[in-house]
């Protein structure tokens, strides 16, 4: 697969954007002549340098993918516009720096978090601004003023979405809940933060390809299931990989609502489930390590997260065929989940 979000550095779409907004020309169009005469060294160092940090970092790409199979599969034609690709990687980039902020995470893409680098306040502005960035771009899109507005409105739609599932997040305590209401919160969460983002990357591209609203609103819902299978391949990564068990261990030690704890609340008796979430809370208070947890819900699990991730996506791909017919771009649809899929092994 030729995706251009998976290029080397110098050829990075994000990377030619991101200088091409920086370079002077462009900085007194947006901030007047003064402002873009301070100099290279000052917007690089407040601004420009760790924005590009971040964005060159090798990342998986799932949402800008999606996005173009998205594209093809509602009738696109030619190559995607980057600009649509890199807004849907932006949005993303820019939450995951929020997340690292509020999560204390120490890194992200194999190097130290942004924040750790740069400081809160410069990180957290960068963040903040690559929300508006990835917006501006709506404007350099090759499409008519009814569907720049729509993909507006998709993307305030989005923002709003993923912060209200975020201070889900922040705040609902899996160690507090009743267990009845886990599995609801857990949904909820899952759907206004990944599975919001992951819609949005479906509805940009068939937006873009000029979908009829009936196909659009099905992508919507294959991006937003996609998302919610993605977040739960994100919390089983947690617990089953070496190389994600840092952040199974960070969930479990804050108590935030996964998937993992989702499915078992709905499965085990109080009798099992309370001995489960008596251990998370002595977690929690660093008096047990956090592995030990882990160990105990990979063995109520019995091996059977990633099936579960396998039939959920299965069942919103049938969906989807059966609204769409086989039609070719699905093949590369079904490679693009199976990409997903082995991202997380």
């Amino acid at each position: 697969m030729n995706d251009p979000m998976l290029a080397e550095p110098s050829q990075h779409p994000l990377r030619r954007l991101l200088d091409a907004h920086f370079s002077e020309r462009a900085l007194a169009a947006l901030l007047g002549p003064e402002s873009a005469a301070l100099g290279e060294s000052l917007w690089q160092r407040a601004l420009h340098g760790p924005v590009r940090d971040f964005v060159e970092r090798p990342g998986k790409a799932l949402r800008a993918g999606l996005l173009a199979r998205c594209y093809e599969l509602a009738g696109g034609g030619g190559r995607c516009p980057e600009q649509l690709d890199a807004m849907v990687e932006i949005l993303h980039a820019g939450s995951l720096i929020v997340d690292d902020i509020e999560d204390a995470s120490s890194s992200r893409r194999g190097a130290p978090a942004l924040h750790v680098l740069h400081g809160v306040p410069v990180a957290l502005n960068a963040a903040n601004w690559m929300y508006f960035w990835a917006l501006s771009l709506v404007q350099e899109l090759p499409l008519d003023d009814s569907a720049q507005l729509s993909l507006h409105r998709w993307c305030l739609r989005t923002l709003l979405r993923c912060h209200h599932g975020q201070s889900l997040d922040l705040t609902a305590n899996v160690y507090e809940l009743a267990q009845g209401e886990i599995p609801r919160v857990v949904r909820a969460t899952a759907e206004l933060k990944t599975g919001a983002l992951m819609e949005l990357a479906a509805v940009l591209g068939a937006v873009a390809a000029g979908a009829a609203p009936a196909l659009i609103e099905e992508l919507a819902r294959f991006g937003r299931e996609t998302g919610v299978a993605l977040q739960m391949l994100d919390d089983v990564g947690g617990l089953l990989s070496e190389q994600r068990c840092h952040k199974g261990h960070e969930d479990l030690l804050l108590g935030r609502p996964t998937w993992p704890w989702a499915w078992l609340s709905a499965e085990l008796g109080p009798e099992q489930h309370e001995p489960l979430r008596a251990m998370g809370r002595r977690v929690a208070a660093r008096e047990l390590p956090p592995e030990l947890l882990a160990r105990s819900l990979r063995e109520q699990l019995h091996g059977s997260g990633r099936v579960r991730v396998r039939r959920h996506l299965h069942e919103s791909f049938v969906r989807l065929r059966a609204v769409t017919g086989p039609a070719p771009a699905l093949l590369a649809l079904r490679a693009e989940l199976q990409r997903m899929e082995r991202s997380y092994v």
